[in-house]
């Protein structure tokens, strides 16, 4: 990590630890905003144009999902965590909205590989739901990487095993992904 991320990263959790002092809020959320929008812009890559929901929304609203909730932030890593899980909420529910509107057919998993763009968020969500009733550590692996877009070291951290364990429970989560959402 450079000197500039390491300073960016213990600016974000001394702030964490006074979220409700004055004006840490504000300050915290000039902090993390660009880098939860990227995680946020690249759940929607190859959705079209039209697309009612956009990064900044899904940022905005799950803000104020943390910020509602009475939680105690113990770094960095734990708050994108929980962002993560916000974000997921919010990208599957209005997946739901959206399809129960107009009665989609969902796009699967192409390549057993990382979840991509083209993944049907709702299958994801529902392959996550058994994966975490199999090994909630997978699942748990592939929500950081894939809706808070945590480095294997920082998952690693995040879940308090080593960077090795990360690695398999990823390969073998996308293993169990790939053989869910394509039906095989």
């Amino acid at each position: 990590m450079g000197e500039a991320m390491a300073d960016e990263a213990g600016e974000i959790t001394s702030l964490l630890t006074q979220l409700r002092g004055d004006g840490a809020q504000e300050r915290l959320y000039g902090l993390v905003f660009e880098h939860l929008r990227r995680i946020a812009a690249s759940q929607f890559k190859g959705e079209r144009a039209d697309h009612t929901l956009q990064p900044t929304s899904v940022v905005n609203e799950a803000w104020l999902k943390l910020v509602a909730q009475n939680v105690e932030f113990k770094n960095r890593t734990h708050f994108f965590a929980i962002a993560a899980q916000a974000m997921r909420r919010i990208l599957v529910d209005h997946a739901r909205q959206k399809r129960a509107q107009k009665r989609e057919a969902p796009v699967w998993l192409e390549e057993p590989s990382t979840p991509g763009p083209n993944v049907d968020i709702i299958a994801l969500d529902v392959a996550l739901e058994q994966l975490s009733g199999l090994d909630s550590g997978q699942a748990r692996v592939v929500e950081l990487k894939y809706f808070a877009g945590l480095t294997n070291e920082e998952v690693a951290e995040a879940m308090q095993v080593s960077v090795a364990t990360v690695k398999r429970g990823w390969q073998s989560a996308r293993a169990f992904l790939f053989r869910e959402l394509n039906g095989t």
